[in-house]
């Protein structure tokens, strides 16, 4: 009589099994592999491989809520609606709890763990992925997703938690991990078994109790380590496409641009410019010959809104996947479309974030007097609005039963033009915001819940070049210069290209129309302060000679743009904290997000935040 063996990762990896066809679509996530697998027979063909490497990506869609929530609501764009439940308001006003369901890092561990015991099994098996000289095979490939995989995961928790355990490679069940996290200093795995060269057939076995030591991580070692990892990988993705030859399998597995964007984004998080640029530069500068990611026609003017109701090569660079008719399914829907129900609508853009859309001008046109800047007129106020990107596409005005027509919007934005306040306000009298980039893809239904989430895409890598050249100086004939044109080439007009590449770049703001001469963003000497709603001119400032001064500024316009171009997809608090730490002052992040509070409010979050310390959340003390 055979006897059960102790194997303690055999579990795991057939829940996992499970789990990918729990959540699997006819195309994604369908290893066409048997159910019932003997435990003697496991990881002996590729498909049980390929299955476990999937069932990562069921983990990671467990995580999107929480990303968007903590990402966003933490920062100046979104606030909670009456109808918030108790954990979301917690989220809102920094104060929170152990017990809040955001802020618990348990779906992190399961797929670190995950990671771990995937990882573990093909070291063992096929040790050839930790030899760089060998040649790469399908087995390198389905490695690097899962070392990508987890290095994304830690890279996400500790800018959330500040620091987080190191979740040693042994450890893989979410039973192992709970008992090593509430360890006192001290865990001793006395599970961890060693099998005999002939174990498999007669139980031979060698017991092994291994004690590991808690270490907890902050965000430069645990960039440091897993950066390390990344950049001695073979090779990052399985040709999963080969039997349907389908691109969204780039998309929504770890490949090599999706590898790129993490390790770029990791890099410009603790400072590393150079490293950055280069892994970025990857990206924007690909040698395909389908346009992929460049800012051209392709997202332009009314197609921007395409890129949340599409997966598309072109703007995409790693999307987690979510798709109702094969029962996978989020919660975003549910956050936002006010249509769902009673106490279902809780989370509604700010005030700030409506006006970075509502106040952005074009055709505008000015009679600039260099001599005395104070006489300078505008001729042509030009017309407000972001069309492309506000209203209609990352929000709507709502009255419960119907949305503002296009018309009065622009009716409204016109009397803010003359400076009529009292009649823009009563046309929006009953009127509430609504974010509604979650519900493009399935209008009209509101019980889709299947939006997909966006980690990574082209624009957003733009962004993150423009921020790095705002900084980057450079040594020229003995004189430190900077190369501040680049930045503005990426946000205004995409001349950063090389035009012999036939590159038809547009730049972030060409694109939907804000990238000319008249309505662009400069870094004149004098850049001239306007009134938001009527765009009259109010001032100047003056930054001859003051090279850092216009650093600051250009930081500040980048800002902005990635609000317009990226409010709501999970980063705009982590933007906030990433260029506070480099300007050393938290009072940047903590008036940015105070200033959607009212009253004393405001005051006991601005001075809540000005303590860095208070940006994380303090799980693990």
């Amino acid at each position: 009589m055979r006897r059960k063996r102790n194997f303690k990762s055999a579990a795991v990896i057939i829940s996992i099994v499970f789990l990918v066809f729990s959540i699997s679509c006819d195309d994604f996530f369908d290893p066409k592999q048997e159910l019932n697998l003997d435990e003697k027979n496991m990881f002996t063909d590729w498909y049980e491989y390929r299955a476990a490497g999937m069932g990562l990506y069921g983990l990671q869609q467990k995580l999107v809520e929480q990303l968007l929530v903590l990402g966003e609501l933490r920062g100046d764009l979104l606030k909670v609606t009456e109808n918030a439940d108790a954990d979301l308001k917690e989220i809102y006003e920094f104060k929170i709890s152990k017990t809040n369901k955001y802020a618990s890092p348990i779906n992190f561990f399961k797929l670190i763990g995950a990671c771990n015991n995937l990882i573990r099994v093909i070291e063992k098996n096929h040790p050839e992925v930790l030899d760089r000289n060998s040649s790469v095979t399908n087995y390198d490939r389905l490695y690097g997703e899962a070392v990508t995989m987890r290095a994304w995961a830690y890279f996400n928790a500790v800018r959330i938690y500040g620091k987080v355990p190191f979740i040693h490679q042994s450890l893989v069940t979410d039973e192992e991990i709970e008992k090593y996290i509430n360890s006192s200093g001290t865990y001793v795995d006395s599970i961890y078994i060693t099998y005999a060269l002939d174990g498999y057939h007669n139980d031979t076995i060698k017991r092994k109790d291994t004690t590991l030591t808690k270490l907890y991580y902050d965000l430069n070692i645990i960039v440091d380590k897993f950066t390390n990892e990344l950049e001695n990988l073979k090779a990052v993705g399985v040709n999963y496409a080969i039997n349907n030859n389908k691109d969204e399998w780039e998309i929504i597995t770890w490949h090599d641009y999706g590898y790129h964007a993490l390790l770029g984004h990791m890099y410009l998080t603790i400072g590393d410019l150079v490293k950055a640029a280069y892994h970025f530069n990857k990206i924007i500068f690909n040698n395909s010959d389908n346009d992929r990611y460049e800012l051209n026609s392709s997202f332009s003017y009314n197609s921007w809104s395409n890129i949340f109701r599409n997966i598309d090569n072109r703007e995409h660079i790693y999307t987690i996947f979510f798709n109702k008719g094969d029962f996978q399914q989020n919660n975003l829907q549910k956050y936002f479309y006010p249509e769902y129900g009673p106490n279902k609508f809780l989370l509604k853009p700010t005030k700030q974030a409506i006006l970075k859309w509502e106040t952005v001008w074009r055709n505008q046109q000015m009679a600039e007097n260099f001599t005395n800047p104070s006489l300078t007129r505008m001729t042509n106020v030009g017309n407000p609005g972001d069309y492309f990107r506000g209203y209609g596409i990352s929000y709507i005005y709502f009255n419960g039963i119907d949305a503002l027509s296009a018309m009065d919007f622009l009716n409204m934005l016109d009397l803010k033009k003359r400076g009529d306040m009292r009649n823009a306000e009563n046309i929006l009298a009953g009127y509430d915001t609504v974010v509604w980039k979650y519900s493009l893809r399935s209008y009209g239904d509101a019980f889709q819940q299947d939006p997909y989430y966006i980690i990574y895409r082209a624009a957003g890598i733009h962004l993150y070049l423009a921020e790095i050249y705002t900084y980057w100086a450079y040594e020229q004939n003995g004189l430190i210069r900077t190369n501040l044109n680049n930045a503005l080439y990426l946000l205004n007009d995409g001349k950063i290209y090389d035009i012999s590449q036939a590159r038809s770049q547009r730049g972030v703001r060409g694109r939907v129309g804000l990238g000319g001469d008249n309505d662009a963003i400069n870094i004149n000497n004098i850049i001239y302060l306007h009134d938001p709603f009527t765009n009259k001119i109010i001032g100047y400032k003056d930054y001859s000679g003051k090279t850092y001064e216009k650093q600051l500024y250009l930081e500040e316009q980048i800002l902005d743009e990635r609000a317009r171009e990226l409010a709501f997809e999970g980063e705009r608090f982590y933007d906030l904290m990433r260029v506070a730490k480099r300007r050393n002052d938290p009072t940047f992040l903590a008036k940015k997000v105070s200033e959607k509070f009212e009253g004393t409010k405001r005051d006991e979050i601005y001075n809540f935040l000005k303590n860095e310390n208070n940006w994380y959340i303090h799980y693990f003390e």
